[in-house]
């Protein structure tokens, strides 16, 4: 990574750490995800658990995507989450494998049968590029005698699908020390011998929100339950969801481009939200300060008072389907972002992808973006981050991208999410969802490459930072569907028309139809009830 926000992974938390190691969690008993997250935070708070330790020695500095795996060993058990994560730190490896140990205890894992369900289990897979065994010498060549000792690399690693993935998730290249085989060969290896019932699945899991109830440790930011998840296929190929997901477009401002002064009161909101959960949206997405060029300027005050008081509406609710409902903030402002989770928020949905609406790029972008980072971090709730280039009123660069637009997105919208989810403070990288940014800084021309093409965005490619990121595409009602509709037939027999957004309800349709074709996870829509007849029909043809 070479571009300007490079400064954030490298200066802002400079390391001295003289140890990398990798680090295994994994979880089937209670709250999988919220034990997972609770095992990390403690990871960067040993002085809490072990004594003449400093609080600053281990600092999670990578993260892979989470799974949902079936028990392997022991099979009749719960299904596990998995992930892996890379720490660097000062502690000696046993000092280390000490404090993992630890927080197994402090999580809530009790003894059990070998491979058996647990709260959470944490194991040293990679220290550097060290081998070490303390076993007695004559165990050494087996698999015995594991208990209470420390084998590095993991004497089970290159058999197990669960480690492989997540490591190739962060260090497909590191070639291991016994097996002298890159993590991508190893994985590779192991996937051609699979013959399992249920393949493992990337999952973004949710927070919920408000808090009601939450488990704090001592020098831990509180943790939020995490029951609800969405699913993705692992695939070397298109990467599908197990269900494409409605997201429900909820403006509550007077001047959106299609919606504006529509659902801006709480009853109009509330009759929209109740309408589209019915109807089958799997999120509301609520904005409250419109992209529209043009749009007048909203303070953060403002802002939270037109979306602030539509979550509580919508958490008090008399319709539990609605009342329950997952909810997205639509904001690229810390204040408002955090406002909105802590009424009942469970995502956030930047434009700008934490950097704010400067373009191009300057200091102040990188002090959005650790800001922003630093809330949804606190928060655990998953980010979807859009590819744009700055605000859409003062700027109109929709100059050549380098590469192509295909290849410019992934390079611009790559940087952002690395620059998130790397260095000590990071977004998880399980809970970013990318979004190509369909409308934004772009040609028709341009908007129509990255619909008929989406797919290869986040293919599996060994130099694409967006490799395997669950996609959200938003084309509804856009201005390009207007120019399209507005371009008369090639033989000149029809000339075209001029619609209004509310009008391009077919037009939209024909891009969520493409955008299930090329894997999205997630459509953004206005008229949930006919799309979510387009989402059915073209999800029966392709997933």
């Amino acid at each position: 990574m070479t571009g300007p926000l490079t400064s954030v992974i490298r200066n802002v938390h400079p390391s001295s750490a003289k140890h990398s190691v990798a680090i295994a969690l994994g979880s089937n008993l209670g709250d999988r995800f919220a034990n997972i997250e609770t095992a990390l935070r403690l990871i960067e708070q040993p002085d809490q658990l072990l004594t003449d330790v400093a609080a600053n020695t281990v600092s999670v500095v990578d993260t892979s995507f989470m799974y949902e795996t079936a028990p392997m060993y022991v099979t009749d058990q719960p299904r596990f989450a998995n992930c892996a994560c890379l720490v660097e730190t000062d502690m000696e490896p046993w000092i280390l494998l000490k404090l993992l140990k630890r927080i197994e205890t402090t999580v809530g894992r009790v003894p059990s049968i070998q491979n058996g369900p647990r709260a959470v289990d944490l194991d040293i897979i990679l220290y550097d590029n060290e081998i070490i065994d303390t076993r007695a010498e004559s165990l050494r060549d087996t698999l015995d005698g594991l208990a209470n000792e420390l084998v590095v690399p993991h004497p089970r690693m290159a058999e197990r699908e669960f480690v492989l993935r997540p490591l190739a998730d962060m260090i497909p290249e590191f070639v291991h020390p016994v097996h002298k085989k890159s993590i991508r060969t190893l994985l590779g290896d192991v996937i051609r011998q699979s013959n399992v019932d249920f393949p493992m699945l990337k999952v973004t899991p949710f927070a919920d929100y408000p808090i009601t109830e939450t488990r704090q440790l001592l020098g831990t930011h509180q943790v939020p339950s995490m029951g609800r998840y969405w699913t993705t296929h692992c695939s070397s190929d298109i990467q599908r969801p197990t269900k494409v997901r409605l997201m429900a477009t909820l403006n509550a401002t007077p001047d959106s481009f299609s919606d504006g002064s529509v659902n801006n009161t709480l009853s109009a909101a509330l009759t929209y939200s109740a309408a589209s959960v019915r109807a089958g949206a799997d999120i509301i997405d609520i904005g409250g300060y419109s992209t529209r060029p043009g749009a007048a300027f909203v303070s953060p005050e403002e802002e939270c008072q037109r979306v602030v008081p539509v979550i509580q509406a919508i958490r008090s609710h008399e319709d539990q389907d609605v009342s329950s409902a997952l909810i997205s903030i639509d904001t690229f402002r810390w204040e408002v972002a955090e406002a909105a989770v802590l009424a009942g928020a469970n995502c956030i949905n930047d434009v700008y992808s934490f950097t704010g609406p400067e373009y191009p790029l300057a200091q102040s972008s990188e002090k959005h973006l650790l800001k922003m980072r630093e809330v949804a971090r606190k928060l655990a709730v998953p980010v979807i981050l859009m590819h744009s280039r700055g605000d859409a009123g003062s700027n109109k660069d929709y100059s050549q991208y380098k590469g192509g637009v295909l290849e410019g997105v992934r390079v611009e919208l790559g940087e952002k999410v690395e620059a998130i989810i790397k260095g000590k403070g990071g977004v998880r990288r399980w809970f970013v969802i990318v979004d190509p940014g369909i409308g934004f800084s772009k040609t028709v021309k341009a908007n129509c490459a990255l619909l008929r093409e989406a797919s290869s965005m986040t293919a599996n490619t060994p130099v694409n930072p967006l490799a395997g990121y669950p996609r959200l595409i938003g084309s509804s009602r856009k201005s390009f569907l207007g120019a399209i509709l507005e371009r008369p037939d090639a033989d000149g027999t029809y000339k075209g028309r001029k619609t209004e957004p509310k009008e391009r309800e077919w037009a939209t349709a024909a891009t969520v139809a493409c955008a299930i074709q090329q894997g999205a996870s997630v459509v953004r829509v206005h008229d949930v009830q006919d799309m979510r007849d387009v989402v059915a029909v073209a999800s029966a043809i392709w997933n």
